[in-house]
This record gives structure tokens, sequence and C-alpha cells, in this order.
């Protein structure tokens, strides 16, 4: 069984980029083989002592975590990387929409400062947006997945909150649309 992963897993690092997530087949088999990355800040559940009812994210910009309040005093504590200095931000939105392997199209603001940025990635392994995206309210930001798990716990985003793509796929399960999402500094 050991040998058909590694064999799955050298074809499809010799298959070309841009097709490598063109059917759902090949997402799946994405998501299957994410299992077995390195975490950096392993998910765990911890006490939780805060108002906010089961079902609601924080996010703590400061200590570098997203929480998901499970009720009865616990919560689901995940690593993330979080806004750069000038970048940060901090107030209450609602999950409004979500996207499994997500195209993206950076903000203008970003193309801005930097010119060098493709205008639209289709979704994939190699999208910033990784292998889910939690759009929040009518911002620009989201919650999402990152290709990039070593900066998770760092401030090093254009204000987006990284999770690594398994802690990403996990929390895309729990959250609905119309989840209440409060960001503290």
């Amino acid at each position: 069984m050991l040998r058909a992963i590694i064999l799955v897993a050298g074809l499809l690092a010799l298959a070309p980029p841009a097709r490598a997530f063109d059917n759902p087949i090949s997402r799946g088999l994405a998501d299957f083989l994410n299992i077995f990355s390195e975490q950096p800040i392993p998910r765990q559940v911890v006490p939780w002592n805060g108002k906010q009812a089961p079902g609601t994210i924080v996010i703590s910009t400061s200590q570098r975590r997203l929480y998901y309040v499970l009720g009865s005093g616990q919560a689901l504590r995940y690593g993330v990387g979080v806004g750069r200095q000038g970048f940060s931000w901090s107030g209450t939105k609602t999950v409004t929409m979500k996207r499994e392997w997500p195209d993206w199209r950076p903000p203008a603001q970003m193309l801005k400062r930097r010119p060098d940025l493709p205008r639209h990635m289709a979704g994939g392994i190699d999208n910033p947006l990784g292998a889910r995206a939690i759009y929040l309210g009518s911002s620009l930001y989201r919650i999402h997945g990152s290709n990039e798990p070593d900066t998770i716990g760092a401030a090093v985003s254009s204000g987006c909150i990284r999770m690594t793509n398994r802690d990403v796929i996990d929390l895309y399960g729990r959250v609905r649309t119309g989840t209440k999402v409060v960001v503290l500094r």
C-alpha cells in the first residue's frame, strides 16, 4: 500500500502543475496526500472561557491562533499566519462564502504593490489560497489554506488569515455560511 502511495505521489510530482487540478479526482488525491503533510503548529482542543456561542470563530492576531468555539468550555485551536505590520486588522465579520480549491485574483491594492503578480491563478496546489477559502463579509479578507506552511505562526500576509491546507480543510467542514468571525489584536 505504501509503495502505491509513493508511486502515485511520484507520478503527480512529474505532472505539469497547470493540469494537476483540472478534475475532481486529482483534487481529491491532493486532499488525501495532504494528510501526510507536517503540521507546524498542531491543532488541539483547549479550554475556552470566552462568551462566544459554539460555532463562532475567534482569531487572536497577537497569539497567531484561530479558535473554533466548541461549547462546554472548549475550543479547537489552530495555528495561523496573520497580516504583517500595517496589514493587521480587527473586528467582526460573517462568513459569506466558501470555496474548495478557489481561483485567486489579487486585489487591485495588491497588484499596485506587486505588479509582477498574475492577474488570475486557477485553483491548485501552487495557488496562494490553498485547498479552501472561507470569505469574510464584503471585505477582501479570507481564511484560507497556504502552500507555504512555514508561514504559519508568522505575520506575513496582506491581511488574510493563513492556515495549513490540512487545518483549513478541517475548519471548512465545520463552518457554515453565516458563521460569526471575531478578529482580536
